[in-house]
């Protein structure tokens, strides 16, 4: 049986008190929900004469998850780009302002190499998401689906840089396999999917 989800923000699964993800407490807001659908709507019936409603597919079922796609991964990725080349600008700007020059291209050149993994590790750890994939509600997870330990989060980006090395490659991987698992993703044992 599969654990439960957060019926907040839909992190599954969810196996202490207090949701991972969003921190909520997950029995009073179960309980708070119950109370609001105790009260029973009354019951609508149809008109006698009413036509039956043609057959449509079946819904997915909502704790199914769904993997993001190749294009959808890409454009967070282009998002997360912007975002560490944006801050690496000003954090350089900022440095040329106020020291002199050699220590202030020292001290970038050690931001440009401690940025980018310290922007995708911490927040893939901490939330499962940077702001690319916030942007297409999408979130990195484990095989099992829950959030990634920090050991987990490293591996997956230095997965990354071997995906990167071989010309790109190991991105596209996720473009041909019917999981969109990448090959950083074989590698740590995660997928992207989409958050429901």
């Amino acid at each position: 049986m599969s654990s439960p989800s957060c019926p907040q923000c839909g992190w599954a699964p969810v196996d202490a008190a207090r949701c991972p993800r969003c921190g909520v407490d997950v029995a009073r807001y179960r309980a708070d929900l119950a109370a609001v659908s105790a009260v029973p709507a009354p019951p609508v019936e149809p008109p006698p004469s009413a036509p039956a409603a043609p057959a449509v597919a079946a819904p997915r079922p909502t704790g199914t998850p769904r993997p993001a796609g190749f294009w959808v991964r890409a454009g967070a990725v282009l998002i997360d780009v912007v975002v560490v080349m944006v801050a690496e600008v000003l954090f350089g700007f900022a440095l040329w302002a106020v020291t002199d020059d050699r220590l202030a291209y020292a001290a970038s050149r050690a931001f440009r190499f401690l940025a980018s993994p310290c922007y995708f590790v911490f927040l893939h750890w901490a939330r499962g998401q940077t702001l690319g994939k916030i942007v297409f509600r999408v979130r990195v997870v484990t095989l099992a689906g829950g959030p990634l330990p920090f050991g987990i989060s490293v591996l997956r980006h230095l997965g990354s840089w071997i995906s990167a090395a071989i010309f790109g490659v190991g991105y596209l991987v996720a473009a041909f396999r019917t999981d969109k698992r990448a090959l950083h993703d074989l590698i740590a044992g995660t997928r992207v999917e989409h958050v429901t």
